[in-house]
């Protein structure tokens, strides 16, 4: 059977396309493609369509929105998955506009339905004393403890996506002044970050004690697992978690949750208030604007609002504002304001 014209771009959509032109990481091809798996489900089970007569002309907005409707009631997504799931037709479809040109107005129109607002968050991130309360909990008598501890003061210093982390090999760092470690980011960008003095040190003993200073070892993972492989996501979730409820015993008024990146965001703020500039901010943690390294700024007015809110005098001598519920004429509540 000949394959439909939206088999056929959407192939070239995944394959080529994120992979090739625009140099998008694995992680993120599959995140399009399990949206497109879901996309395909429901046209097959709830609209009845077989997938190998699905074409291009029987996507349109209601179609869309309909699927955008599942997610939220069948399925119980978050406004948070239903737009990304949004975000996935939408990047597909500017793609087809190019590639197809007599589906513009079809294109244009799925990509006329707007994303939902969803109210923002604040960013979580850690106390120093927090901080310094997890980087304490490894082990360091135990080969796996100090290679954890190695591990969660380069997640800190570097600010580094736990992707970008797990992608490190030992050929990334350098331990010569200035010391420093390449970080590949999405889209596979190279940024290479400064290293603090006692990062350096824990790194250059971990480099020695796991055989990872030679140079026929420099495509060797940074951190391996038990079995000498590369260690996982999942795998970096596990072991911070460990060490995070270890420092909830110690300090039980910590309850503030914590994943992997909560040290990019303590990163990201303990830089701000350091003084460090935004610009720079972006450099050092990747980021494609400046707009995305704001949230800092912003988190960071939102906790002096709230420190200004705890020392506030409820007594200041400040003069009583008439209301003007209390005056009748609004003019003369104006004035006297």
């Amino acid at each position: 059977m000949k394959p439909t014209d939206l088999s056929t771009h959407l192939a070239g959509f995944l394959t080529h396309y994120l992979s090739a032109q625009r140099n998008l990481s694995p992680n993120t091809v599959r995140a399009y493609r399990d949206a497109f798996t879901l996309f395909l489900r429901f046209c097959r089970d709830r609209r009845g369509i077989p997938l190998d007569r699905l074409c291009l002309g029987n996507i349109d907005v209601p179609l869309v929105e309909a699927f955008l409707d599942h997610l939220e009631g069948d399925r119980h997504g978050s406004v948070h998955t239903r737009n990304h799931r949004l975000s996935v037709l939408h990047s597909f479809f500017r793609y087809v506009q190019s590639e197809v040109p007599e589906h513009l107005d079809r294109c244009q129109r799925i990509l006329s339905i707007p994303l939902r607002r969803q109210p923002r968050k604040l960013v979580g991130y850690l106390s120093r004393e927090q901080l310094a309360e997890i980087l304490a909990q490894p082990d360091l008598r135990r080969l796996d403890g100090r290679r954890d501890a190695v591990m969660l003061s380069v997640l800190y210093d570097t600010g580094a996506r736990v992707q970008e982390l797990v992608d490190m090999t030992a050929g990334d760092v350098r331990l010569e002044p200035p010391a420093q470690v390449r970080v590949f980011g999405k889209g596979r960008k190279m940024r290479a970050v400064p290293l603090m003095e006692p990062t350096a040190r824990l790194l250059r003993d971990h480099l020695r004690e796991h055989g990872l200073d030679r140079a026929e070892k420099f495509d060797e993972p940074l951190f391996q697992n038990r079995q000498g492989g590369r260690l996982s996501r999942w795998g970096v979730r596990y072991i911070l978690d460990k060490h995070v409820r270890g420092a909830r015993d110690a300090r039980p008024g910590f309850t503030q949750p914590v994943t992997p990146h909560t040290f990019r965001h303590t990163k990201g703020m303990h830089l701000l208030q350091a003084g460090v500039s935004l610009e720079i901010i972006r450099d050092f943690l990747g980021h494609e604007d400046v707009t995305t390294t704001q949230i800092y700024a912003r988190a960071n007015l939102e906790m002096k609002r709230n420190a200004l809110e705890k020392i506030a005098d409820d007594h200041s001598p400040l003069p009583a504002v008439p209301s003007w519920k209390k005056d009748g004429d609004l003019l003369e509540w104006l004035t006297a304001l």
